[in-house]
């Protein structure tokens, strides 16, 4: 005979599997996204050489996606409280879904582009709405359960990008070469569309919510004029064509600036600028996420281009860095960032100089006649300091902000994480490829001195941040 208490943890049981459901279907989004932001980091030379593309092609394969996605990333939450996140959601994954086969298909590289500004805008729909359904739907337990999936999940995922990069081409399976690296996406996404129709919760949004586009649009023209200067300056000369981008884009952010402190709901609260904890995490976020970001995209290219080693040597040789990311950022998350705050940062960085300043000694020796197996250490070294502070540096900006101004901060913090990935990989690659003029190794020396100048600047801005990282709330 069943009892009363059986009953209840039946009951209990079968009511939250909707909710692992749930759970499943946003981590799987937040893991094509970052699939999809790292999976060219291993694929832009197969894809530029099979295209009859060149540097430029390289530079705006990644950039093009993180752009579009730091660019509407809070629009993306606010049309999610707007219109309701469940819509929100189906619109996003749709979207992404499509786009993802017109990259696959796609017969020249303007298209490629435009299908990954596609990817990266209909990412920003779709990432932010798992959140906030998460947090409407799950009580507190079940939250904390799930937060503690997202770091090892994702950190998989950033794994699974370079190296599923590097398996596809070199199967090269239905003679596609590295086009399914885009249509596994039809697959998951299209899993994903109808798992998402079924499971998901209704919400009618709130109407009433103010959208700033003008923000949006100014930010968007920002980015796109300094970025598109300084690759179209760095590729092909700096003539009054990327000069004058790069002034527009400078006017622009002076627009958006200005934007932000005369809105009645601006993309970025004014309190939250005038916070110096949470302004130099954000200074200090975008400094070493575009360095960081950069530096991996140009150790594919040096291994692929140096060391000859092709796609899936090079997704194997990165290996080591991304373990070391794994087992430090879960080793963060799992209580060091609350005993340690910004002191894990400062450790984080100084890790990052001294396996930086290994690989810099290593191929100053060598050049390019390197081994993987050589560069192994000194990358899972960089790793381990990633791991410190790319899941601790957001938190502890976020030590000092008021409970209401923790929405406008985590997505401005997001936003700001997307545009430094986009920013460093056209900025530091074009650093690589101007080197690249006098031999690779002393592109891929360059490269690392302009990181660890980028890198050494950051600390000194760490101590202006909160001492704590932010604590949940109960």
């Amino acid at each position: 005979m069943t009892t009363l208490t059986e009953a209840s943890a039946v009951a209990a049981r079968s009511s939250s599997r909707p909710l692992w459901a749930i759970l499943g279907l946003v981590l799987l989004a937040d893991a094509l996204d970052v699939i999809d932001a790292t999976v060219t980091n291993i694929a832009a030379p197969t894809i530029a050489h099979e295209l009859n593309a060149g540097e430029s092609l390289i530079k705006w394969l990644g950039t093009a996606y993180m752009l579009a996605m730091g660019v509407l990333l809070v629009v993306g939450g606010r049309l999610g409280d707007k219109f309701g996140q469940r819509k929100l959601f189906l619109v996003g994954i749709g979207g992404f879904t499509v786009a993802s086969a017109v990259a696959g298909l796609s017969p020249d590289p303007t298209l490629l582009i435009a299908a990954r500004v596609a990817q990266g805008a209909f990412g920003a729909l779709l990432v932010p709405q798992g959140m906030a359904i998460m947090v409407r739907a799950f009580d507190h337990d079940m939250l904390a359960k799930a937060f503690g999936l997202f770091g090892p999940t994702l950190s998989v995922a950033t794994l699974g990008g370079p190296v599923l990069a590097g398996l596809i081409i070199s199967a090269d399976l239905f003679g596609l070469s590295w086009r399914p690296i885009f249509l596994v996406n039809v697959i998951l996404g299209g899993i994903g569309l109808v798992v998402a129709a079924k499971i998901l919760p209704r919400d009618d949004g709130d109407r009433s919510t103010v959208v700033d586009g003008w923000g949006s649009g100014l930010l968007a023209v920002t980015m796109f004029g300094l970025l598109y200067g300084l690759i179209e300056g760095s590729t092909n000369g700096w003539s009054a064509v990327p000069v004058t981008s790069i002034v527009v884009g400078v006017l622009f952010f002076v627009a958006f600036g200005y934007r932000q402190l005369t809105a009645a709901d601006p993309l970025i609260k004014p309190s939250l600028l005038q916070n110096r904890g949470f302004t130099s995490g954000m200074v200090v976020g975008l400094a070493i996420f575009a360095a960081t970001t950069g530096l991996i995209y140009v150790l594919s290219l040096y291994m692929q281009e140096g060391l000859h080693v092709g796609p899936r040597g090079a997704s194997l040789g990165l290996v080591p860095l991304t373990l070391g990311i794994f087992a430090a950022a879960f080793a963060a998350m799992g209580g060091l960032v609350a005993k340690l705050g910004r002191t894990l940062i400062l450790i984080g960085l100084g890790v990052v100089l001294a396996g930086c300043g290994w690989v810099l000694a290593l191929v100053d020796h060598s050049g390019t006649n390197l081994s993987l197996w050589t560069l192994a250490p000194a990358l899972f070294v960089i790793g381990i300091g990633v791991g410190c502070y790319s899941s601790t540096i957001f938190v502890v900006a976020l030590g000092d902000t008021s409970p209401d101004e923790a929405g406008s901060a985590s997505g401005a913090l997001s936003s700001i994480q997307q545009l430094a990935g986009g920013f460093g990989s056209a900025a530091v690659t074009s650093i690589f490829f101007h080197g690249a003029t006098s031999g690779l190794g002393h592109a891929m020396k360059l490269t690392l001195i302009v990181v660890l100048a980028a890198t050494a600047l950051s600390l000194p801005i760490v101590t202006l941040m909160p001492r704590n990282a932010a604590q949940p709330e109960e």
